[in-house]
């Protein structure tokens, strides 16, 4: 017998003992760009021959881009002795899926929202009964609920750059709470917001600072924006990761803008406290993960165990211009619609965004 089973069901067991075997029936072109942690691939059509490279003993899920094909070999296989899951929607809608985590410190807290078939971080801070949104994704719906469980009130709303690899929620997040719009001017927006200006402080729920400490930290934009929290955390969003750093290139000006990163690093983000909790915008998909545990590491940690933090400044253009991956797909038309330029409907959009993030270096 099939059971079927939701992508936010499947985060809740993903990382966990509870964890079945992940099977792909795609074909490997489809799996090469982007796949599921630890899945194995074997393609629908190959499945007979391989059924023996399938464990017996655990409970085996089925995945496809939609799950169509998932549904067909949950049933193959299920007719063969296998306890099978099959994932309703497949990578489609494991894209669009989210889970969260929490911090509470104080009068401060911290909700992590992760869109886990993208590897997209945004976060909701709050202190009383006020929140900030940083980062939000399309699908606002979330961040709609999380603050009306909590009682919160969402008053501003913060991109830490123009994103390049999934449209950006501020506009439709604003519409929904009233809250103010905050971005980085250097970046070219065709919609209104207020503007963002260097050291610039926001009082939260009246007791936490909220402060923009770099302005001009090129990751994939001119205005990529990092922002400290009560001098406890920093959102680094496309600057800074806690397996690498960001990508220049995606404007065209790879040399200068590595160059600016390098500045934005050594001058700025590396100057801070060791203990600083470093929260950025995208973690890899290959990341572990599990449930409700933040995704974070201190800056102390990271300038031990991220070697790219210690090269000189010539080494670092050097490696950064270099080692650049495939860029996002379709990352024009979606850096199009986060400026304002061009729109689409929700369906549309996620079609538009189906894939992985690839905005570190590497």
């Amino acid at each position: 017998m099939v059971k079927n089973i939701t992508s936010e069901q499947l985060n809740a067991i993903l990382g966990t003992k509870d964890e079945p075997v992940l099977l792909d029936v795609r074909e490997p072109e489809e799996v090469e760009s982007w796949r599921m942690p630890n899945s194995i691939n074997i393609p629908l059509s190959q499945l007979e021959q391989r059924i023996n490279e399938i464990p017996k003993n655990r409970k085996v899920l089925t995945i496809c881009a939609s799950g169509r094909r998932s549904s067909l070999v949950a049933k193959f296989l299920s007719d063969r002795g296998f306890e099978v899951i099959n994932l309703i929607g497949g990578m489609h809608a494991w894209a669009c899926s989210y889970d969260v985590a929490e911090l509470s410190q104080n009068d401060l807290g911290l909700i992590q929202i992760r869109r886990r078939g993208k590897g997209c971080l945004s976060y909701l801070i709050y202190s009383g009964d006020e929140a900030f949104a940083i980062d939000p994704s399309n699908q606002v719906s979330i961040y709609l609920d999380l603050a009306q469980e909590k009682n919160l009130q969402i008053t501003k709303i913060f991109d830490t750059h123009l994103h390049a690899d999934h449209v950006s929620g501020v506009r439709k997040l604003a519409e929904k709470t009233g809250a103010k719009i905050y971005l980085n001017p250097y970046d070219d927006f065709h919609f209104d917001y207020s503007a963002l200006s260097d050291e610039q402080t926001f009082s939260l729920g009246g007791s936490v600072e909220f402060k923009v400490i770099a302005m001009h930290a090129p990751g994939h934009t001119k205005g990529s924006t990092v922002f400290t929290v009560s001098n406890d955390f920093a959102m680094t969003g496309d600057v800074l990761f806690i397996d690498g750093v960001g990508r220049p290139d995606l404007a065209e000006k790879a040399r200068e803008f590595a160059e600016n990163l390098y500045d934005s690093l050594a001058n700025k983000i590396l100057t801070l406290p060791d203990e600083l909790k470093i929260f950025p915008a995208h973690y890899s998909v290959e990341f572990p993960i599990k449930p409700h545990q933040l995704i974070y590491e201190t800056l102390g940690n990271l300038k031990a165990k991220l070697k790219v933090l210690s090269l000189s400044k010539s080494d670092f253009i050097n490696w950064a211009v270099s080692n650049v991956s495939k860029r996002p797909p379709n990352y024009q038309k979606i850096i199009h619609i986060n400026m304002g330029k061009s729109a689409l409907n929700d369906e549309e959009i996620l079609n538009l965004e189906a894939g992985p993030n690839r905005c570190a270096v590497g």
